[in-house]
């Protein structure tokens, strides 16, 4: 603005009011363009098969270089009619594969699975020290077999990594791969590092995704075993406890409708049938949806939602008389933990008197006295299930290691302590166990730790039997340590 006196000064900035016109959209790719795709064959190294195993690389892997390509949605077509429900498809996006493009390549890619990051180092810091000695470990060369066979579940857990990890395993061999997935998640969990296990569950992503089932009939690549594991993990590893209670609904989706086909195919009379296949297979699902709703309630328990496992359990309707048996044993264990020792004695009130139903019977029953504080009667039932014959060498383990407990509630510390130590010299080392003698360790004596370390030491001998090292391998929490 000019001044009084006529002179000019220099402008200042002033704000101009919007006219209202959009500004035109700069011409960027994001990463949902097609042509960017993490999944797209024209992307260049971030694709699944140029992921290789270069071993400089492996020592400093770029980010671009081991890029994890995103697991596209399952493509609507008629090869999942059968599988998936309508409501629950995915619509056809940029990142759904087409029929055209995945019929003319049935070998699925996995190298994003294969990547050394994925699979964290495992360290002793928790292993007692009798248990690293190096005469206790196994030969490294071993098979993964015989590690897990012989209890050498860290082992089997890095053997297992390592195997995936190498150069020469076929990336589309998803059997192999999934096979020692299985194996890494499920040995990391025995052996007390599910931490580790549920962060890298993580780099499987959507089970649910196309990617994971045949182009051709529809059918999962992934194990059952597997799947069901997953679903635990990956709630644990997003800390979100409810989606692995949805992924628990999505693998009993998918039983209901894999049941009602086989079911469908058994009454119109399927051919070649003669060996009673499908009878088998749907016995199987039935088992599995059964189990998975015993997963749901044990969930829900993790989740301190009582009241709604409470809920669910009331709802379970076994198929058969034998399945309803062995569902009620099962929901009596999961009423225990609830707390409701009433509802776990009427699931049991109907069980057979005869036979290996009349000992898990008692079993329940000997719990219920214990969950009571009825100390006295829970010893009964324990010692007449110690006096019983047919019991197998690890149930007949179990009945005297909570014999033992229900004596040091009782005050009778020697007894206890007898019974526990007489169970270690007929080399049974469960957790249970181990843990029960420590604590009965810590209150005979201030001086408990040097006991308890000799009972580590004593453990770790057992690992060889006949020349073989079958021990199965503990950490510093089994012995109190």
């Amino acid at each position: 603005m000019e001044s009084s006196s006529g002179g000019s000064t220099p402008k200042r900035h002033s704000r101009h009011g919007s006219s209202g016109r959009a500004l035109p959209r700069r011409s960027t790719r994001g990463p949902l363009d097609i042509n960017e795709s993490p999944i797209s064959p024209s992307s260049g190294p971030t694709t699944p098969s140029t992921l290789t195993h270069n071993p400089s690389s492996l020592l400093s892997p770029t980010a671009s270089q081991y890029a994890t390509p995103r697991i596209p949605s399952p493509a609507i077509g008629s090869n999942l009619s059968n599988i998936t429900s309508p409501s629950f498809r995915t619509a056809r996006t940029t990142l759904s594969p087409s029929r055209s493009t995945l019929s003319t390549n049935s070998q699925k890619d996995f190298t994003f699975l294969l990547r050394p990051e994925i699979y964290h180092p495992l360290t002793l810091l928790d292993v007692p020290p009798p248990f690293r000695v190096a005469s206790t470990q196994p030969d490294p060369s071993s098979p993964l077999e015989d590690l897990i066979a012989q209890g050498h579940l860290r082992s089997a857990a890095i053997k297992a990594a390592q195997l995936l990890t190498s150069p020469g395993l076929n990336t589309s061999d998803h059997e192999q791969i999934f096979n020692l997935i299985y194996t890494r998640l499920s040995c990391l969990t025995l052996c007390n590092q599910t931490t580790l296990a549920s962060q890298e569950v993580k780099a499987l992503e959507d089970l649910n995704s196309g990617y994971y089932r045949n182009d051709h009939d529809g059918t999962h690549l992934v194990p059952w075993e597997l799947r069901v594991l997953a679903v635990r993990l990956q709630g644990m590893g997003f800390n979100d406890a409810r989606r692995g209670i949805m992924g628990y609904y999505d693998l009993a989706r998918e039983a209901r409708l894999t049941l009602t086909g086989l079911k469908k195919k058994r009454k119109v009379g399927a051919e070649g049938d003669e060996n009673g296949k499908l009878g088998d297979d749907i016995k199987m699902w039935e088992t599995r949806l059964e189990e998975l709703g015993i997963r749901v309630a044990g969930a829900l328990i993790e989740m301190e939602d009582l009241e709604g496992a409470t809920r669910f359990l009331a709802t379970f309707k076994p198929s058969s008389d034998e399945k309803r048996q062995e569902l009620e044993v099962r929901k009596a264990l999961l009423w225990l933990c609830l707390g409701d020792v009433e509802a776990a004695r009427k699931c049991i009130s109907a069980l057979s008197t005869n036979g290996e139903q009349d000992h898990e019977r008692k079993v329940i029953l000997a719990l219920a006295h214990t969950a009571d504080s009825d100390f006295d009667s829970a010893v009964e039932v324990w010692e007449e299930l110690v006096a019983s014959e047919g019991l197998e060498k690890g149930e007949m383990a179990m009945c005297k290691q909570n014999l033992g407990v229900c004596l040091l509630y009782l005050g009778k510390m020697d007894e206890a302590r007898k019974i526990l130590e007489t169970l270690t010299d007929e080399r049974n080392s469960f957790h249970a166990l181990t843990f029960n003698l420590s604590t009965i360790y810590e209150l005979c004596t201030e001086r408990s730790r040097a006991l308890k370390i000799g009972l580590a030491e004593k453990v770790a001998g057992m690992q060889e039997e006949d020349g073989k090292k079958v021990g199965w391998e503990k950490v510093n929490g089994d012995f109190k340590l």
